[in-house]
C-alpha cells in the first residue's frame, strides 16, 4: 500500500491514507516518510474519508467491517482492492511482472535499480524497500521515471495475479507459501498466457515447467527464456564462487560480481540479467552496474559483523526462504542462534510440517532455534496453533529449539555470538535485531 501511495503521489495525485499500525505506533518509519512526502495520514477510524475522494483502495488484509471501509461504502465512494488497483496501473505501462513464491521483492528491486542505472528511467512498485531508493520522502519501495516501463512485484497471495497483463514476466520459483503448489502453478500459467512478450523462467525449478505454446498460438517458444545454475538454459551461470557476503560468477564469458550472498540471490540476479539482455542491454553494461546494488531492507541485513560476533536480520518467513537462508548461513559460522517469528496463524497452520522439515534439515548440532510467539496483525482468525507446536515438532526430531518472548531473549544474549533474526510483516523485527547487535557489540 505504501508503494502505491508514494508512487501515485509522485505522479501528481492527491493521496490520503491510514493504517492501524500507525495508530499504535506514531513513530513508525513509514508514517514519517509518507507524511514528509505530503500524504495526509488520518486515524484509522473513518474520519479521513469524505465525499471528495474519487475512490478508496484497501489492502486485502482490511476486513469489510472496518470503519474506513464502511465509511467509503456509505458515501458511495468506489472501493478497490490494492491488487485490483495495481492491475489498472499495470495496464497503463509496458510492465515487467516479477512473480515467484520467493525472491520477488529482491528481484523486482534489483531490476528497477539496474534499469535506473542503465538509463532506462523505469517506474517501480515493489514490496521491499530498495536501500538505494530510500530518502526522507521515499520509503524505497517505489520510484517514478519518465519512461513507459514499470517493474512490479506480482504477488500470488490473493489470486489476483491472474488479472495482470504485462509486457514481460519473470517467474523465479514455485513452492508452498500462500496456496498449494498446484494452485499457485495454475496462477503462474495464467500469467504466462497473459504476458505479451518475454517470459523469463527458472530452468532449475522442479515444481514449475512452462508448457510449450500450442501449435498455431501467437506465443512462440522464442518468448520463453530460461536461466539456471545447474541445468542447461539460455542464461546459465558458470565459474561460481560463493563468498560469505557476495557471489562471483560468469555468464557467456562476461564476469559478474553480486554483492549479496547465496545461490538464491544468484538466481534473482540471473533472472534480471536474462530479461535485460533480451531487451537489448549488453551483458558488459549490466556487469558494470550489478556490483553497485546494495540490496533490500530486511534481506540479509547485517547489523553487526566485527569478526567475533554477527547479527543478521532477514525477511525469510516461508519454508523455502528459510531453507535458502540457512543454507547460506552455514558458510558464515560454525554455530548460529536463529530467532524466528512465524507470521499469522493461518499460514503457520498450513505450513507447519514444512516449517518443521526446513528447520530439522538445516539446524546443525551446534545451532539453536528460538521461536517467538506468532505475529498477529489483527482481524478475525482461529488461534488454534502456536510456536510451541513448531518447537515440539523440531525437538522431536532431535534438534535444539525453544519458545521465548523478546524480553527473555534479550536477557540471555551472552549464550551466543551469532544471531540471525527471521520473520515477515512485523516492522519491529528490524529494531529487535538492531537491539541485539547493540547489546552484544562489545
Amino acid at each position: 500500500m505504501s508503494a502505491i501511495a508514494a508512487f501515485m503521489a509522485d505522479k501528481g495525485h492527491i493521496v490520503s491514507g491510514s493504517d492501524r499500525a500507525f495508530d499504535k505506533n506514531p513513530n513508525h518509519p513509514a508514517f514519517k516518510t509518507l507524511k514528509a512526502k505530503g500524504i495526509n495520514i488520518a486515524p484509522h477510524d473513518g474520519s479521513g474519508i469524505d465525499i471528495s475522494f474519487d475512490f478508496a483502495v484497501f489492502s486485502t488484509a482490511v476486513e469489510p467491517d472496518q470503519p474506513e471501509y464502511l465509511k467509503a461504502k456509505s458515501l458511495g465512494i468506489p472501493i478497490k482492492t490494492r491488487p485490483g488497483y495495481l492491475s489498472e496501473i499495470v495496464s497503463e505501462f509496458k510492465t515487467v511482472a516479477v512473480a515467484g513464491t520467493s525472491g520477488k521483492s529482491t528481484t523486482s528491486g534489483m531490476l528497477a535499480f539496474l534499469m535506473k542505472r542503465l538509463g532506462l528511467k523505469p517506474n517501480f512498485i515493489g514490496g521491499g524497500r530498495v536501500k538505494q531508493f530510500k530518502t526522507d520522502t521515499n520509503p524505497g519501495n517505489s520510484i517514478t521515471g519518465n519512461s513507459d516501463i514499470l517493474v512490479i512485484e506480482a504477488c500470488e497471495s490473493d489470486g489476483t495475479i491472474v488479472n495482470y497483463k504485462p509486457e514481460h514476466s519473470i517467474i523465479l520459483n514455485l513452492d508452498l507459501d500462500h496456496h498449494s503448489i498446484d494452485k499457485t502453478a495454475m496462477m503462474f500459467e495464467t500469467l504466462v498466457k497473459n504476458t505479451a512478450d518475454k517470459i523469463v523462467v527458472n530452468a532449475d525449478d522442479d515444481n514449475f515447467k512452462v508448457r510449450k505454446p500450442e501449435a498455431g498460438s501467437q506465443k512462440s517458444e522464442e518468448k520463453i527464456i530460461t536461466f539456471s545454475i545447474n541445468r542447461p538454459s539460455h542464461y546459465k551461470a558458470e565459474n561460481i564462487i560463493y563468498n560469505p557476503f557476495s557471489t562471483d560468477f560468469s555468464l557467456k564469458e562476461t564476469k559478474f560480481s553480486l554483492p549479496i550472498p547465496g545461490s538464491y540471490n544468484l538466481y534473482n540476479a540471473l533472472s534480471c540479467i536474462a530479461l535485460l539482455s533480451e531487451i537489448g542491454i549488453p551483458l558488459k553494461a549490466i556487469a558494470d552496474v550489478l556490483h553497485e546494488f546494495s540490496g533490500i531492507e530486511r534481506r540479509f541485513d547485517v547489523h553487526l559483523n566485527n569478526g567475533k560476533k554477527l547479527v543478521i536480520d532477514d525477511y525469510a518467513h516461508n519454508p523455502h526462504k528459510i531453507d535458502a537462508l540457512m543454507r547460506t548461513a552455514k558458510s558464515l559460522n560454525n554455530s548460529v542462534c536463529y530467532i524466528f517469528q512465524p507470521h499469522g496463524f493461518a499460514p503457520t497452520r498450513m505450513m507447519k510440517n514444512e516449517y518443521i522439515e526446513a528447520f530439522t534439515e538445516n539446524l546443525r548440532a551446534s545451532d539453536h532455534l528460538i521461536l517467538l510467539p506468532i505475529f498477529y496483525a489483527g482481524g478475525t482468525v482461529a488461534k488454534d496453533i502456536s510456536s510451541k507446536d513448531l518447537a515440539d515438532g523440531i525437538m522431536a526430531k532431535g534438534k535444539s529449539a525453544e519458545v521465548k518472548d523478546r524480553n527473555e531473549v534479550l536477557k540471555k544474549l551472552n549464550e551466543w555470538d551469532n544471531y540471525i533474526v527471521m520473520g515477515a510483516r512485523d516492522e519491529t523485527l528490524a529494531d529487535f535485531a538492531k537491539e541485539i547487535a547493540d547489546k552484544i557489540r562489545n
